[in-house]
């Protein structure tokens, strides 16, 4: 089943109504924020994310279906895109980094875990689900990416190097697929405060907290997921090729306003 194209005139929205989004890592932070925000835009919302007992609670409340995946395995990465029979919107949210470390010191352990997630998941998720999306007759391919693949900074070269990943991938996929009726999306926020990015980073509550200190309204995940929702739901022929969105606060990568303690 087709989605309806949506008009070509800037005033008309495209509703989420009758179309079917897919949401990765979809169990917190961005990913849940996203699905219900898609939810409340009356899409049919997939949650899919390794965490099923999280997926579950949510996917409940919103009227949504949960789907275990893990997007480093490529079973369960088949198994997703064979129990969808209609698919109108990807969000490719899974992904995290894992370290702080320089270079010099590199983990290279956490550098393949970072990539897999990253990137490579990211391509397995696209890949197994293009079909449908091509399909859908206006479907949209949504990439959660960062200002981290933007811009390089210390100590982040694992997640850095991963997030410029992404960044080439959207890139790429938008010259190839110029011709067909697939939307290539990329969102990429700078500092956004969740319960979990900074602290499987950095492995320490107290480091984690103090990425955020003295930041006067950092963003949260449901202001991504409003600029997500915002991008899908434009008329179909206008394509975000990129939103960078920042808090106020942070100017750049390394320029952050904080009240002094």
């Amino acid at each position: 089943m087709s989605s309806p194209v949506a008009s070509s005139s800037t005033s008309t929205p495209f509703a989420g109504s009758g179309r079917v989004a897919v949401v990765t890592g979809a169990s917190s932070g961005i990913g849940a924020a996203t699905a219900e925000r898609l939810a409340a835009e009356g899409f049919s919302v997939v949650l899919a994310a390794r965490r099923i007992d999280r997926l579950t609670e949510l996917a409940e409340r919103i009227g949504g279906r949960a789907v275990q995946l893990d997007v480093t395995d490529p079973t369960s990465v088949a198994s997703l895109a064979a129990g969808l029979d209609r698919v109108d919107v990807l969000v490719n949210n899974a992904g995290g980094a894992f370290d702080t470390n320089p270079v010099a010191d590199a983990d290279l352990e956490s550098w393949q875990r970072t990539y897999d997630v990253n990137v490579l998941g990211t391509v397995r998720v696209t890949q197994a689900l293009l079909p449908a999306l091509r399909a859908s007759g206006a479907g949209d391919l949504v990439f959660v990416g960062s200002t981290a693949g933007l811009v390089s900074y210390e100590g982040g070269a694992s997640y850095t190097a991963a997030k410029h990943g992404v960044h080439t991938l959207v890139e790429t996929l938008r010259l190839e697929l110029v011709a067909e009726p697939v939307r290539v999306v990329e969102i990429a926020p700078g500092m956004v405060k969740t319960e979990e990015f900074s602290l499987n980073r950095t492995r320490s509550q107290e480091r984690a907290d103090a990425v955020y200190r003295g930041v006067r309204e950092p963003l949260v995940a449901a202001d991504v997921a409003d600029c997500i929702a915002w991008a899908v739901t434009r008329p179909h022929h206008v394509n975000v090729d990129l939103l960078v969105v920042r808090p106020r606060a942070q100017a750049a990568q390394h320029k952050v306003a904080r009240d002094p303690e």
